[in-house]
């Protein structure tokens, strides 16, 4: 039985709120004690551990118990932490309309299937993040790829990754979805 230190509540909230939540709560913890929260997006599994290694807080496992996801991190000491990474390469979703017919423009939509079948951008390329590490060669390196998720945090994430996959010309998508003006295609359910 894992020994939880502190539990919080971020059942009905997508993301960025659990991620939010869960740094405020992290903050609260002394070094190798252990938060558990508690989830129903089921992005938050993916966000959660790519969030934690990007911190260098130890991500132990989530425990799906119906329609919750309970996420374990144990908090690391001052030295193990690192400083929680930023992309450097932003463009805005204005910038990114202006590529939209650009043949040599990749999209990649990192958010959860559901929510790119409600609505993506034309021609995006829907690869979950928690999907991304093993997908990756799916995309062509010669490409310059734009990254979008609902709110540029699992974006942020997500081109973090490529980069360290070799990938030179990548772009996080801000604000993303949530303000997105542009064209939006749906998918049959």
């Amino acid at each position: 039985m894992i020994q939880v230190n502190m539990t919080i509540n971020a059942k009905g909230l997508s993301c960025p709120m659990p991620i939010v939540k869960t740094k405020k709560a992290i903050n609260e913890l002394q070094p190798g004690q252990v938060l558990e929260v508690e989830a129903t997006d089921k992005g938050s599994k993916a966000d959660i551990k790519a969030w934690a290694e990007s911190t260098g807080h130890q991500y132990l496992g989530t425990i799906e118990q119906g329609n919750v996801l309970k996420h374990y991190i144990r908090k690391t000491s001052e030295n193990e932490t690192k400083e929680e990474a930023k992309f450097p390469h932003v463009i805005s979703n204005e910038e990114l309309l202006t590529k939209l017919n650009d043949a040599s423009v990749t999209i990649l939509d990192v958010r959860e299937p559901a929510e790119y079948a409600f609505g993506h951008i034309p021609r995006a390329i829907s690869i979950p993040l928690g999907e991304l590490e093993n997908r990756a060669e799916e995309l062509s390196k010669d490409n310059t790829i734009y990254v979008v998720c609902r709110t540029g945090n699992r974006s942020d994430l997500a081109a973090q990754t490529l980069v360290e996959k070799g990938f030179s010309n990548v772009w996080n998508v801000v604000p993303g979805m949530s303000k997105w003006n542009g064209p939006v295609e749906t998918e049959q359910l």
